[in-house]
């Protein structure tokens, strides 16, 4: 059989994987948010049974909405989630640029040094990070989480950028500098729109660990006016009773700005990970 007849075949089973994957792993996604919408009796009896007249029910939206300042969770993940993810791309995607684009001595070394954290989990430093957050007064600020998880991204996002970096033509780039054009101009203007599949790879990568983290969070930030999404849901959970409207409720709300990024940077996601695998 030619290649001609291959390809067709191919590319029709890559669909056929992509959408039976996608429709396994949003199944969660779908239990989540038709049990939110029913009473709690049904949650239990039928789990995956689709709402109807008798067991609809927003009571779990409605106790969200009153107990808790839902609003205010969401505004803290979203500013800490984005501003963590703007620090990790930009001093991530420079570090990467300096690894890949000059070659100096210790340049392995540093690159090696760079992505330890990749290997090593920050979680492993909470007690040294506790004391620095307390010594430098930032407990029960948003900064602290903003700069825990910008150090928790940094070596992944070397790690992924220097390599997308080193792919880029550096005829293009000594072109630039004979027209006379700065390292930065050509940082931005010529090296970060050739890797933005990488970006956008590294913050979705980035952008599920920080929007979903517990850990921190309940530890650097736990005051009302500074909790996340994911700790001020934790209100709805007790140690004898927990509301599975409430919980799944908040969980559905939480979910949308995740799947609103999947949308957005699902075509630059797929470049990403698929970048130099098919030729």
């Amino acid at each position: 059989m030619s290649s001609a007849r291959k390809r067709p075949f191919n590319t029709l089973a890559m669909h056929g994987a992509l959408i039976l994957y996608t429709l396994i792993a949003l199944f969660p996604v779908f239990v989540i948010l038709i049990n939110s919408f029913k009473t709690r009796k049904k949650i239990f009896r039928e789990p995956l049974a689709l709402p109807d007249a008798e067991s609809f029910s927003l009571v779990g939206y409605q106790t969200v909405l009153k107990q808790g300042d839902f609003f205010l969770y969401f505004q803290n993940s979203l500013i800490v989630t984005v501003a963590s993810l703007a620090l990790v791309l930009l001093f991530g995607a420079m570090a990467a640029f300096a690894l890949s684009e000059y070659r100096f001595r210790g340049n392995l070394l540093m690159g090696l040094y760079l992505a330890l954290g990749i290997m090593i989990p920050i979680r492993i430093g909470t007690v040294a990070i506790l004391d620095l957050m307390v010594s430098t007064g930032l407990v029960n600020t948003l900064w602290a989480l903003i700069l825990v998880y910008t150090a928790q991204g940094l070596p992944l996002a070397v790690f992924i950028l220097s390599e997308f970096m080193r792919q880029v033509s550096n005829d293009l780039k000594d072109a630039a500098r004979i027209d006379g054009l700065s390292e930065y101009t050509i940082f931005g203007r010529i090296v970060l729109p050739l890797v933005r599949p990488a970006l956008a790879t590294v913050a979705v990568f980035n952008m599920i660990p920080i929007w979903n983290d517990l850990w921190f969070p309940l530890i650097l930030a736990p005051a009302e006016e500074v909790k996340t999404l994911t700790l001020g849901s934790q209100v709805f959970i007790g140690q004898f009773v927990t509301d599975w409207n409430a919980v799944l409720s908040a969980l559905s709300m939480a979910i949308l700005p995740v799947l609103l990024l999947y949308v957005i940077f699902s075509r630059q996601l797929i470049r990403g990970l698929t970048s130099g695998a098919v030729k």
